[in-house]
């Protein structure tokens, strides 16, 4: 017997007191419904939390952010252990050293988090008691009526599934968060659906194979061979999706999911009964309704017809090579309006044909364009970067303009709650995370000015403790791989800086504080130095044409010694690489540097930084901290620093009569290593007097390692727990799809 015969089912009792498979299935969207109109409820609390502490600030009102009534009170207190269970995560490296094996199957640094796990397990748990209750797996007599109900509620899991795929869901408008952000649970939703689809499946085989049936059923009817044709694609579909097949070559993954994604459905629509077609049909529904609104939305993003920008089918786009082997993209007039911290689709077909991928916007609105910083790694974001150094190069201190190309625009996308309610921020980002960082904190120091600029155009000094937003203070950490990675936001983060100090002059209880960290550890992740040097930092000077050492900032010493053939073959591999001089060894050598160091003497700085403040007051900052017994010494030695800057020296004047400038250090704090993020947000949260949040976007590692500093913070200060602590938000966003 099989799925052919079950239109007779669906009314069917299996016995005394046990549900129909209508009801079952309806049960199941009963639950599913009840999940989201919670996680509607809370998005709806915090849109009117927010709010109220806007009102608040308006008011004048003193630390809106933190809870006063009992009622909030209460609800922070739930927050704060929803989220310190939630964010909670195990670390499968903490026993790498007891069990070496551990480390060769290459885990990923942390499970997912418990909060991801627990719904996991409600979805699992949910779909396993709706095809198992009241029915035993181990009387072959029920075994027929399993594989009924199975496929019953496989069928009433399409819907989710597609649901969970799309970019403009209704989930995700009801739930307030964004598709990136149910991307996972999508894939797990659909192993699930795997699962249930191999359990319906194995008992009509086991059935069938009592008559040693199987055979015949698969050869000769057609219902059979349509359902065996449809777990063949899904278990495709689940294996092509894990994470090495979609890092792999992603454009491959989703032209092919899309393909096998259509031939499940056909195939699951000619298998099921005409009562089950519906349920298919609401899938097939879901996702032309994602696919229009999408094509829609990009066609008034793009299309100008009505606007006063040019009459162009698609918006132009300049390519310009940064330095760090990155690509700035930017498109003047945009025509739509984005928040900070979204992101958006970019394809140029003229570079990379068929391709898409996203990126996020390093500007505001304000600035009357769009700008992304786009690493080169390969496929499009390498094609991107050869063709905006063609024409001019590989890329020095300043930036080269090559030609428009056009390009397609979908989106914006990404969501996160408005920063401007929590009253301390921490923000920390690594290489170029902090595209996501920068514009975050520009749009909040932009309201403070836009609520103050009147008062200082007038000379009106009656001040405001909270102008414009509820936020006093924010941190902001940035851990890049090179000094020259600084330039990309120099000139943001040196107008931020100005104005924080403007403010807190004009008696505005505002504050900014702000360091970079630069290291040669890229990924950001425990580095053995004994066996090599790991993405040091490598430069030359483009003037004089010889090599020099690199200084990080005032005095940071960053050294490699390496052969002439090493050299030629480092610039031969990437243009954009600088190299160092050979000189720096010796320095190096005379310094004596310490076996902690990578061979030939590297200067790798990996070494984390505790207390960044004795680190700035002691001048530490400008120093390796690789172990070097003396620093002073190897200063002394070293070849005077080439400037970013660096102007051409006059004709006729030998490169050994240029005179190289010294990079004089910026105003924000500069230091050599690796940041201690537990203490650094420590130090945030103890100055807080109102909830906050802390954003973090960058490697896997980092992320991992701030998110189990807050969880950690949040227990050992008892948030909300009646010690005075008040709660904190955390915001992830990691590399990578």
């Amino acid at each position: 017997m099989d799925m052919s015969s079950s239109h007779s089912m669906a009314h069917m009792s299996m016995g005394e007191g046990v549900p129909s498979l209508p009801q079952l299935q309806n049960f199941y969207w009963a639950v599913i419904c009840t999940a989201i109109g919670c996680a509607t409820l809370v998005n709806l609390y915090n849109k009117a939390l927010y709010r109220q502490r806007m009102t608040a600030t308006s008011s004048d009102r003193f630390y809106p952010s933190t809870p006063k009534a009992l009622l909030p009170r209460t609800i922070a207190t739930i927050y704060a252990l929803g989220r310190e269970i939630s964010y909670a995560s195990f670390r499968f490296n903490a026993f790498s050293k007891r069990w070496p094996w551990i480390s060769a199957l290459r885990l990923p640094w942390s499970s997912p988090t418990v909060g991801r796990a627990l719904m996991v397990v409600a979805e699992l748990v949910l779909v396993l008691v709706l095809c198992f209750y009241k029915l035993d797996p181990n009387d072959q007599w029920q075994w027929e009526n399993i594989g009924y109900r199975t496929g019953y509620i496989a069928t009433a899991q399409l819907p989710l599934v597609v649901l969970l795929a799309g970019k403009r869901n209704i989930i995700a408008c009801f739930t307030g968060t964004s598709y990136e952000r149910l991307n996972w649970l999508h894939r797990w939703v659909a192993r699930i659906l795997f699962l249930t689809v191999t359990i319906h499946m194995g008992f009509w085989f086991v059935n069938w194979a009592r008559y040693d049936y199987i055979k015949i059923q698969l050869t000769t009817n057609p219902i059979a061979q349509r359902g065996f044709a449809s777990w063949c694609i899904l278990l495709w579909i689940v294996l092509s999706s894990l994470a090495p097949s979609r890092r792999w070559n992603y454009e491959l993954f989703v032209m092919q999911h899309v393909i096998t994604f259509v031939g499940f459905f056909v195939a699951v629509y000619l298998h099921v009964p005409a009562e089950l077609k519906v349920w298919v049909w609401i899938a097939v529904g879901f996702f032309l309704f994602d696919r229009l609104f999408r094509a829609g939305a990009t066609v008034v993003v793009n299309v100008s017809l009505l606007n006063k920008s040019p009459k162009t089918l698609a918006p132009k786009a300049t390519f310009e090579s940064v330095s760090g082997d990155t690509t700035r993209i930017t498109i003047t007039n945009p025509r739509f309006k984005w928040k900070a911290g979204q992101h958006v689709f970019l394809s140029c077909h003229d570079l990379a044909p068929l391709q898409a991928h996203p990126f996020t916007i390093a500007s505001l609105p304000a600035d009357g364009k769009l700008e992304f910083l786009v690493k080169s790694k390969s496929g499009s974001t390498k094609r991107f970067f050869r063709h905006a150094e063609k024409t001019q190069g590989p890329p020095q201190a300043s930036y080269n303009k090559c030609h428009d190309r056009s390009v397609i625009l979908e989106g914006p996308y990404g969501r996160i709650r408005p920063l401007r309610q929590f009253d301390s921020i921490f923000l920390i980002a690594g290489s170029s995370g902090a595209t996501f960082t920068v514009p975050l904190m520009r749009d909040i120091v932009s309201n403070w000015m836009a609520h103050t600029q009147e008062r200082f155009d007038t000379g009106n000094r009656s001040t405001s403790s909270f102008p414009g937003a509820a936020t006093r203070f924010i941190r902001f950490v940035w851990v890049i791989k090179s000094r020259s990675q600084y330039t990309w936001f120099a000139s943001q983060l040196e107008a931020i800086n100005a104005t924080a100090v403007r403010l807190k002059n004009a008696s505005y209880n505002v504050e900014v504080e702000m360091s970079i960290y630069i290291t040669c550890d890229e990924k950001l992740e425990a580095v053995d130095m004994s066996v090599g040097r790991q993405g040091v930092l490598e430069g030359k000077d483009p003037v004089a044409g010889r090599e020099v050492p690199l200084v990080l900032t005032d005095g940071t010493l960053d050294c490699v010694a390496s052969t002439q053939s090493s050299k030629d073959n480092s610039e031969k591999a990437n243009p954009s690489v600088i190299s160092v001089d050979s000189a720096c060894s010796s320095a190096q050598n005379q310094a004596k540097v310490a076996t902690s160091c990578g061979p030939n003497g590297v200067c790798c700085c990996t070494q984390t930084i505790e207390d960044e403040a004795e680190a700035v007051e002691s001048g530490r900052q400008c120093h390796c901290q690789c172990g070097v017994d003396n620093i002073e010494a190897v200063n002394e030695r070293a070849v005077p620093i080439q400037s970013f800057e660096q102007e051409k020296p006059p004709s006729g004047a030998s490169a050994a009569e240029e005179k190289i400038e010294t990079l004089d250090c910026p105003s924000i704090p500069m230091i050599s290593g690796r940041p201690e993020p537990r203490r650094l947000i420590r130090e945030t949260l103890e100055q807080a007097f109102g909830e906050s949040a802390v954003v973090v976007c960058g490697p896997q590692g980092l992320v991992d390692d701030v998110r189990r500093s807050v969880v950690f913070l949040s227990d050992d200060r008892a948030v909300h727990k009646g010690t005075g602590a008040q709660g904190i938000y955390l915001h992830t966003e990691s590399f990578g799809y």
